[in-house]
């Protein structure tokens, strides 16, 4: 439980606490106080455990400062995503940034694992690490939350949520943000608006969707059998792959705008449009959702949707180092909302295809 310096003079290796303790003639509850620095030691006994470790020259490891405040300073992230890439993906990749970058300062070191199948195996990695606490970032089947919660490990949810009572999670308010790419559309003259649909099994899909088109009803603008199409995954070559097998139908019908429920997706149907010399957003207004990197680099660039995953990520954080700490937490529903912003792709009606 200890490191001993290659300089010491002692033949023997101190191990743990009650070897200190031995040694400075003093209880183990009295190392262990002088060793976290909490509670009260008298100036004698802290001066003999004191003497030992320098005259040894020992410094305690940090398995050796868990076991004393019962603390690893260790937190864990797990993400759960059907797709790759995960650490660089333009929406979880910046959820990611912003949570390091907010740990580092607090002293907490960061484990990062993925799943694929949504099994118990990540939860269980995280856990022999015997992290103070977990971020679980996207949208958890409730038998891994069931799971975690028999360890006691306090945890925050990331763009997902839980029916367990209690349970801190932070969230994009995605059916306002649909409600406003509707408004801004509609606002703009589109009335044929054909929508590319992401996962509606994923919390953000399904309520983007819903506002999109809660807004538009409201309009008096009912979609058609074929106005919606729903992608298996929500990436940029899905994106594109779902244009071009509905190109036939787009082409017969007067769409004047696409709504793709993220930015890969509109993204990947925008640059098939170009590649058929569509002219976006002159013929047809393109929208997405998200605000990653790319959508105002590329030319045209992206009208979108912004979520704030900086802020999300470092209130994760935050908020997980008040539970760890047994710190009381006012708010356990933490909604952000969502802010348009207009770029090239989408202007006012045009010519219709």
């Amino acid at each position: 439980m200890w490191e001993r310096s290659h300089n010491g003079e002692r033949g023997k290796a101190v191990r743990n606490i009650k070897e200190i303790a031995q040694l400075s003639g003093v209880s183990k509850s009295t190392v262990s106080r002088v060793i976290s620095g909490r509670g009260y030691t008298s100036q004698e006994a802290r001066d003999k455990v004191l003497k030992v470790v320098q005259e040894l020259q020992y410094k305690p490891s940090a398995v050796a400062r868990a076991m004393v405040s019962q603390r690893t300073h260790n937190i864990g992230i797990l993400i759960y995503r059907r797709e790759y890439p995960v650490a660089s993906h333009p929406f979880y990749g910046k959820i990611l940034d912003a949570i390091l970058a907010t740990a580092s300062p607090m002293n907490y070191s960061v484990f990062v694992t993925t799943e694929y199948e949504m099994s118990l195996r990540s939860a269980d990695f995280m856990l022999e690490k015997r992290v103070d606490g977990l971020i679980l970032i996207s949208r958890l089947e409730q038998n891994v939350i069931e799971h975690i919660g028999k360890f006691g490990v306090p945890y925050i949810m990331v763009n997902g949520s839980t029916d367990v009572p209690g349970v801190i999670h932070i969230v994009n308010r995605d059916q306002n943000g649909g409600m406003e790419a509707a408004r801004h559309l509609s606002g703009l003259g589109h009335r044929r608006i054909f929508v590319l649909a992401g996962p509606q099994s994923h919390r953000s899909h399904h309520l983007r969707l819903e506002g999109f088109r809660t807004y538009m009803n409201g309009q008096g603008y009912e979609f058609g059998e074929f106005d919606i199409t729903y992608l298996e995954s929500s990436t940029f070559e899905e994106g594109y792959r779902k244009m071009a097998d509905h190109w036939e139908h787009f082409r017969s019908h007067p769409y004047t705008a696409i709504f793709g429920t993220n930015d890969m997706i509109a993204l990947g149907a925008m640059k098939f449009l170009m590649e058929h010399s569509v002219a976006v957003p002159g013929q047809v207004a393109v929208m997405g959702f998200d605000d990653i990197d790319a959508a105002s680099i590329l030319t045209p660039s992206l009208t979108s949707v912004r979520v704030d995953t900086e802020r999300m990520g470092r209130l994760a954080c935050e908020m997980l180092d008040k539970l760890i700490r047994h710190e009381p937490v006012e708010e356990t529903a933490i909604e952000l909302e969502p802010q348009l912003v207009i770029r090239d792709s989408t202007k006012r009606r045009g010519e219709a295809l």
